[in-house]
């Protein structure tokens, strides 16, 4: 099996089947947290500084895991191998304008004229990541939140929700929604009681903070049931249903096992049990933060 840090073996691939829904997708039902990879790799480089050598993931196979999924929209997130090269995903999001949003990664000496043509491709955010190589660092977030804050986008956070504490000040000062990734992305076995985790509720609660309930996954020890994540769930849901959105992290890039994509979208049945709560946070929540007409 492929390492995740080995850039000479690309990791492993989606699945190709795709669990059916336990429960009925609402119409408008949106997966905010994918990415797309070419295969074309010449017209496409990777970045020399990336963590991991993704496999193909391409825009038709993208489309057939909304499909399968019952989603009626999908959110693009640029993935770290591509650095602040935004080229495919903005291709892809410029071919379904009604359907896909994009959450982009620029370089803080990005020009007013390029952020425009972004917004005009679908772009509603920025991505901050500090987890792969690749990913723009806090140290740009005060200048980057400057420059969106007045095209009403958000700054998204890939980082550890450990780190949370020692950069709330920042965090809290910036002057633009904030989405945080996968649920602070910490060990599930670390509990909610966390000083981590408490922030993150803290967050939520008290400023204009989103979260995913994605990435289940990759804060478990539990495969490939994830059990150990439900209170991460259940504590987020409880906090703030109307800041969470769904998000599959297809295709579930730099891991050793690969879960299958409709079994993370079933989660949400125990997650959130309540039909109306869970039609918020896959319709009403991602049509606000995204700008869905």
């Amino acid at each position: 099996m492929p390492i995740p840090g080995d850039l000479n073996n690309p990791c492993l691939g989606p699945l190709l089947t795709i669990e059916p829904p336990r429960f009925e997708v609402p119409a408008g039902a949106c997966d905010t947290h994918a990415h797309v990879i070419s295969a074309d790799t010449a017209t496409y480089p990777l970045v020399a500084t990336r963590s991991y050598t993704p496999a193909p993931a391409p825009e038709d196979a993208y489309l057939h895991m909304l499909e399968g999924c019952g989603m009626s929209r999908g959110v693009l997130v640029q993935v770290s191998v591509y650095g602040t090269d935004n080229r495919y995903m903005l291709e892809v999001l410029k071919r379904h304008p009604e359907r896909l949003r994009g959450v982009a990664v620029v370089d803080p000496a990005v020009t007013d004229s390029e952020l425009a043509q972004l917004h005009a491709a679908g772009v509603r955010g920025i991505r901050i990541n500090v987890l792969f190589g690749g990913g723009i660092g806090f140290d740009a977030m005060e200048t980057l939140a400057a420059r969106i804050a007045p095209l009403g986008w958000h700054m998204q956070f890939l980082l550890d929700a450990r780190q949370l504490p020692e950069i709330m000040p920042r965090i809290s000062g910036l002057p633009c929604p904030i989405v945080i990734d996968h649920m602070g992305h910490m060990p599930a076995a670390l509990g909610v009681d966390d000083p981590g985790f408490q922030a993150l509720l803290h967050l939520v609660k008290n400023r204009d903070t989103w979260v995913k309930l994605s990435g289940a996954y990759r804060l478990s020890t539990d495969f490939d049931q994830y059990a150990d994540v439900t209170q991460f769930a259940h504590a987020l849901v409880d906090a703030a249903p109307d800041r969470l959105v769904w998000g599959s992290d297809w295709p579930h890039v730099a891991i050793t096992q690969m879960p299958n994509t409709g079994r993370l979208l079933n989660q949400l049945e125990q997650w959130v049990p309540d039909a109306a709560t869970r039609n918020r946070i896959l319709v009403d929540n991602p049509q606000r933060l995204y700008q869905f007409v």
